[in-house]
């Protein structure tokens, strides 16, 4: 399947909700990972959407959140959903999104991603749960699937914690890449 990648600014956010939709259920606002980025705006250059001709199908989308520690915040960026139509899953639409994150989030200098996810299927990407072992968030969620994929320094504990738009306009700033 031929698809081409994009920014997510560049699909209309109603087809992007019915996506989500569709591939999480109605219910997919509850869980913790939304929670999370409750109040945020996405981060543009770390958002993507897939289209096969002028269909969309498959998004991801990428948000500042904060590591709370003992000795003050560190920013994040908390990548999901990842989301690919369920007619065309298992395709390579959500490989070819995550590579894209991946080459955006390096050239940005990005030191620290993380998810709530599979890590049978995200640790190709680099995503483990050993830097998030210490993590917590507020609501339910499994340990072991809290991921992260870190290239600086991160505290190993702390708690995650949503980054409001009303906090900080401004996605993290991004370390340069060494």
């Amino acid at each position: 399947m031929a698809v081409t990648l994009t920014p997510l600014a560049k699909a209309d956010p109603e087809a992007v909700e019915t996506l989500l939709d569709a591939a999480f259920g109605a219910d997919r606002r509850g869980r913790t990972a939304y929670r999370l980025r409750e109040g945020a705006v996405a981060i543009p250059e770390l958002s993507f959407a897939a289209w096969e001709d002028e269909r969309l199908v498959g998004t991801l989308q990428s948000w500042p959140v904060a590591l709370g520690t003992a000795s003050g915040t560190e920013s994040l960026v908390m990548v999901g959903p990842v989301a690919v139509e369920p007619d065309v899953q298992s395709t390579g639409i959500g490989k070819a999104l995550m590579a894209a994150l991946i080459e955006a989030a390096d050239r940005t200098g990005a030191s620290a991603l993380m998810m709530i996810g599979d890590p049978e299927y995200y640790e190709r990407f680099g995503f483990t749960a050993e830097p998030a072992a210490g993590w917590r968030i507020d609501g339910p969620y499994e340990q072991r699937r809290l991921l992260a994929r870190v290239r600086g320094q991160v505290a190993s504990e702390g708690q995650l914690l949503p980054r409001h738009s009303g906090e900080r306009r401004n996605p993290p700033v991004f370390e340069a890449a060494e």
